[in-house]
C-alpha cells in the first residue's frame, strides 16, 4: 500500500489517497467513516513530525486489521501536516482497530523512533520501489508482534 510520486492538494487529500489503498485491499470496511475519523483526529492535533514526515492516524471500528499505507511525494511537492520545521514529503497513514489501543500506541511509537533517524527517512525518500518501502517499514516493526 505505497503511493510513489504522490501529489495531494492537502493533508486530507493525502489521507484519502492512502486510505483508498487500504480500502481496496480490504483493510477498511467503510472508507468515508474512516476518513471522517482520520480528519477529526487531525483537527485535534497536527500529525507532522520533524524531518518532513506526516503521520495521520486513527483507531476505528471500520479497520479490519492494523495497516500502514505510505505516500512519497513527487519531487518538489510537499504537504503541510503542521510540523514546526515545514511540510512533509513522506506520509504514513496508520489505521488500527478501535479496540487495539495499546497496539495503536506501540505502532505509532515504534515508527516515530525509526522516523526520527535521518538515515531511515532518507532511505524511504530514495527508494523508488514500493516493495523496498514496504520492507523498510516492516523491518522497523520487526520486534512488534502483530
Amino acid at each position: 500500500m505505497v503511493i510513489l510520486q504522490m501529489e495531494a492538494a492537502d493533508r486530507s487529500d493525502a489521507a484519502a489517497q492512502l486510505a483508498r489503498r487500504m480500502y481496496d485491499q480490504g483493510r477498511i470496511r467503510n472508507l468515508e467513516v474512516f476518513l471522517e475519523q482520520v480528519n477529526a483526529r487531525e483537527h485535534q492535533m497536527a500529525t507532522g513530525l520533524p524531518g518532513g514526515i506526516g503521520m495521520p492516524h486513527a483507531r476505528s471500528e471500520e479497520v479490519v486489521q492494523t495497516s500502514i499505507a505510505v505516500g512519497i511525494t513527487r519531487y518538489g511537492h510537499s504537504i503541510d501536516f503542521g510540523a514546526s520545521d515545514g511540510p512533509a514529503t513522506v506520509v504514513l497513514l496508520i489505521a488500527t482497530p478501535a479496540k487495539a489501543f495499546s497496539e495503536h500506541l506501540e505502532v505509532l511509537a515504534t515508527l516515530a523512533r525509526s522516523l526520527f533517524r535521518p538515515a531511515f527517512r532518507d532511505s524511504l525518500r530514495r527508494a523508488n520501489d514500493a516493495e523496498v518501502i514496504s520492507e523498510l517499514i516492516n523491518s522497523s516493526l520487526v520486534f512488534f508482534d502483530h
